[in-house]
């Protein structure tokens, strides 16, 4: 497949998956992820859009502001009053337009295209399975090797950044919580189970935290992708399946996909960053992009005020002390160039083919501020095919898998291999599984530096990572003898690698 043009920084291929046989030793079939309370978007009326109201940060302003917003039709969903930011629903087609003017209001907009509608499940096609035979093969490899974890010696991304080696030394503390800001996470896994903490975890779809049991699990099992980056961050060194980055760290699930169309809109990724920051989570890892613009521009009102209110979420949790973590993309964009064709925005409704200036439209949160930004590799340690790269852009790089570049492993797959939903493992590849090493490595750093500021904790992946310079040839990422991309800068920082390609080992040493 083609690069996917950002659909959700997700899986670049259908995912491979290895059901739990018990002739390997895995524990039997969980229950399916549980159903979780609807969110608000289902009550809304016909023609009803959602809005981030961005004001002043004072009692008066933010009271005054909602009594302006009720006057022009809308309905306030949520306050978030430390951040000066209000989530709307409104079905007056003038509201944007008339809460602009009111006095205390920054920024205002719709962040969606379409009206809210009734939601359903999002369907993502079937997995592919492969045999018990298949899978046995891999713990055989696993065993001869050494490896603690029966699925390990598929898992080439973990022995290119020393992980394996690390966790002999430091496999993180419990007292770090990395939350996955994702489709959900099945804590039911084997593998999650005993690293995971409900207590930091909620469903923000609609813009309101929803803590019920559960509620944070991914709606069917097709909605693997939050399941899928937990794993590599946290999976468990307990003698099933695989091991993640940080197998001694606590992982979390905060869930803003929506269950209609899979989207990942602004109101829900607010309410995430701030319940992150404001239950004592450490790192966030965003595999995603705020929909629906790929590409958010500072002279569109609507598009201005979703950057606006996110960023205002995620500084607050860096304020707070949450590192945030984030994918660049798989479109094999050039973030540092003069122009880039976006032609899949809006993604909730026509999608317009438009020409911007990355300087001055933004992928959300990735090119947010202090935001760590993370570009991928496969096994041969060069730029991912689809890996969006840009001097000055990216900070650091990790493996995220490259169909085109094979190890030499059971599998023979240059994916990455973790956790699925119900006991399963499947491959995938995308900057989505690039982002969770580096928040594995940054949990790592945090533990083994617990005094570290988010800040401190960028300087230190950057100052730990390994970088191989721009490549001498011109970079053919699918060897189709076109070139694909290029690179700029040098040894110490250029646009494929940023400050370079993570490194466990070094990190808790």
């Amino acid at each position: 497949m083609a690069h996917l043009p950002s659909r959700r920084r997700l899986a670049l291929a259908v995912p491979v998956v290895l059901s739990l046989t018990a002739s390997l030793g895995f524990l039997p079939t969980a229950a399916s992820a549980a159903p979780v309370t609807a969110p608000a978007t289902q009550t809304a009326a016909a023609g009803t859009l959602a809005y981030v109201v961005n004001t002043k940060v004072d009692h008066r302003t933010i009271e005054s502001v909602k009594k302006a917003i009720a006057a022009a039709d809308g309905t306030v969903v949520a306050t978030y009053a430390k951040i000066g930011v209000i989530v709307v629903h409104s079905a007056n087609p003038e509201f944007g337009a008339q809460i602009r003017a009111v006095r205390g209001v920054q920024s205002a907009g719709a962040t969606r295209t379409a009206p809210l509608s009734l939601a359903g499940t999002t369907d993502e096609g079937a997995a592919k399975l492969i045999s018990a035979a298949e899978a046995a093969k891999t713990a055989s490899a696993s065993a001869a090797a050494g490896a603690s974890e029966p699925l390990e010696a598929d898992q080439w991304d973990l022995r290119a950044i020393g992980a394996d080696k690390a966790a002999e030394i430091n496999p993180g503390s419990k007292k770090v919580t990395v939350a996955v800001i994702d489709t959900g996470v099945d804590d039911t896994h084997p593998d999650l189970a005993p690293n995971f903490s409900a207590a930091q975890s909620a469903n923000c779809v609609g813009g309101v935290a929803d803590t019920a049991e559960g509620a944070w699990r991914p709606y069917t099992a097709d909605d693997y992708h939050g399941t899928h980056v937990a794993g590599e961050i946290a999976a468990a060194r307990n003698g099933i399946g695989v091991a993640g980055v940080a197998p001694g760290v606590k992982v979390s699930s905060i869930k803003v996909s929506d269950p209609k169309d899979g989207l990942f809109y602004p109101e829900n990724v607010v309410c995430a960053f701030v319940f992150a920051a404001d239950h004592g989570v450490e790192i966030t890892n965003n595999s995603y992009y705020v929909d629906p613009w790929l590409y958010n521009c500072m002279d569109d009102p609507d598009q201005k005020a979703i950057v606006d209110a996110v960023n205002r979420a995620q500084l607050y949790a860096q304020k707070k002390g949450t590192l945030n973590v984030a994918s660049a993309g798989n479109s094999n964009h050039d973030l540092d160039s003069d122009a880039i064709v976006d032609s899949s925005s809006p993604d909730d409704s026509t999608p317009v083919t438009r020409t911007i200036d990355p300087h001055e439209c933004f992928d959300v949160p990735t090119q947010l501020p202090g935001v760590v930004t993370v570009s991928a590799t496969g096994v041969k340690g060069t730029k991912s095919y689809y890996s969006t790269y840009g001097l000055g852009a990216v900070d650091v790089a990790a493996p995220g898998g490259d169909r085109y570049q094979i190890p030499e492993t059971p599998s023979a797959n240059g994916r990455i291999l973790s956790t699925m939903p119900n006991n399963a493992y499947g491959f995938l590849q995308g900057t989505s599984m690039a982002s969770p090493h580096v928040a594995g490595v940054a949990a790592l750093l945090k533990s083994t530096h617990p005094w570290a500021s988010p800040a401190t904790l960028q300087a230190l992946l950057k100052a730990q990572a390994d970088n191989p310079g721009c490549p001498a040839e011109p970079y053919d990422g699918n060897g189709d003898g076109v070139v694909d991309a290029t690179c700029e800068g040098g040894k110490r920082v250029n646009g494929f690698f940023g400050f370079g390609v993570v490194n466990a080992l070094r990190a808790v040493k």
